[in-house]
């Protein structure tokens, strides 16, 4: 897994729009969002920063990322193929699932164009900011065993993961597919996941059954399963090789999103501005918390900046809960007043760390740059209005 440090020189973004594998994107010049961008943030949703508190993100605040239609899926109906260049295809009802051995797993999973909106020009999709993720409790049953009894031929490179919402993008009508390498998905960890923190799947969770592979940005889970299927030939859809490519402009094929990069997130200290979300704080200590997360190995530090990152400190880690959750991190800030911007970053045992700022690229993928929160510390920096109870 290359470092997040591996794009580093600076990429000239092109003036109105780009082309991914033969597909056209326009690009935001403006800082005004189109009504494109406005749709898909009214269907789709980022998990609000408070939300860190929570061990496990409730169901509701999990992000979510819907590419087509929620399917309407009849349980009694629904069976899942296992099939391709296999030995002996089979097919499987929810029940049967569910009488497998059952596995749970707290495992993140984080949106690839997390940061998306604050590239400059930004590409014209989802406008993800910072806060496109979740830490969920999976339950389900592991992958491998289902694989491994149907057979895979010697011929055999890669599995294909099929849901059943289908739609229109890049100008081709589709199934959502991805694939991923018969190594991969034969991981121990993997999971055909049928329960959210307990709970049977959501509909826009992916009911019944969805995919769950640990490290991986969120394009991999692929929600509603209805089909796997082995191939003897690298799997050329629109998913796999149009999207989800980081390049630098038109030319450039790029390279596959993968593994998630190291993250923080802190709780924004204080109380928020209605429309520009500056927060007020009281001078004098002041707890500053939040999580951090890495799919290329365990986080190892988090530090805090009140100077816009000019300078770090320390953020004491709490303990580690299992190798692909998040981990809490906590820091007591000594709130002078004025203005501060706070900022966060998260490094890996791999020795990945989150830049300051990400290097533009086509998509908006793997944005994770460090988080930024305007802070004004003071008494009575704006009139206060006594509530009715006068308590």
């Amino acid at each position: 897994m290359a470092k997040s440090g591996a794009l580093t020189s600076e990429h000239a973004a092109p003036s109105d729009n780009f082309g991914m594998s033969g597909s056209s994107q326009k690009l935001g010049t403006s800082a005004d969002i189109s009504l494109e961008e406005l749709q898909l943030a009214a269907r789709n949703h980022s998990m609000p920063l408070e939300a860190l508190r929570y061990d496990l993100t409730p169901v509701g605040l999990h992000y979510l990322l819907t590419h087509f239609d929620i399917p309407e899926v009849d349980p009694a109906a629904w069976r899942l193929d296992v099939g391709g260049a296999v030995r002996q295809p089979l097919k499987f009802e929810l029940d049967e699932l569910k009488a497998m051995p059952r596995v749970s797993a707290q495992v993140l999973l984080e949106c690839a164009g997390n940061g998306r909106a604050l590239h400059s020009p930004r590409p014209i999709s989802q406008p993800w900011l910072y806060e496109a993720v979740g830490n969920a409790e999976w339950t389900g049953t592991p992958l491998r065993p289902l694989l491994e009894a149907a057979g895979p031929n010697a011929s055999a490179v890669e599995v294909v993961f099929a849901g059943l919402d289908r739609g229109v993008q890049g100008g081709i009508e589709q199934l959502y597919e991805r694939s991923l390498s018969v190594e991969e998905a034969r991981r121990a960890d993997v999971i055909l996941a049928y329960e959210m923190n307990g709970q049977p799947l959501t509909p826009q969770h992916g009911y019944p059954v969805r995919l769950v592979i640990p490290g991986w940005y969120g394009m991999a889970h692929v929600k509603w399963l209805r089909s796997i299927t082995f191939v003897d030939q690298p799997f050329r859809g629109y998913q796999q090789e149009s999207s989800y490519r980081v390049s630098s402009s038109d030319e450039d094929p790029g390279i596959p999103v993968t593994k998630i990069l190291p993250r923080s997130l802190m709780i924004p200290p204080g109380i928020p501005d209605f429309m520009s979300r500056t927060r007020f704080v009281s001078p004098g200590p002041c707890v500053v918390e939040g999580r951090a997360w890495s799919g290329c190995g365990p986080i190892k530090r988090v530090q805090v900046s009140d100077d816009a990152g000019s300078t770090w400190q320390e953020a004491t880690l709490g303990v580690p809960v299992s190798e692909y959750s998040w981990r809490s991190w906590r820091y007591m800030w000594q709130a002078n007043e004025g203005e501060h911007e706070l900022c966060c970053r998260a490094e890996d045992a791999s020795g990945n760390e989150q830049p300051l700022r990400a290097i533009w690229n086509t998509g908006g993928y793997w944005n994770n740059e460090v988080q930024r929160i305007k802070v004004t510390v003071g008494n009575a920096v704006v009139p206060v209005q006594p509530p009715a109870s006068g308590a």
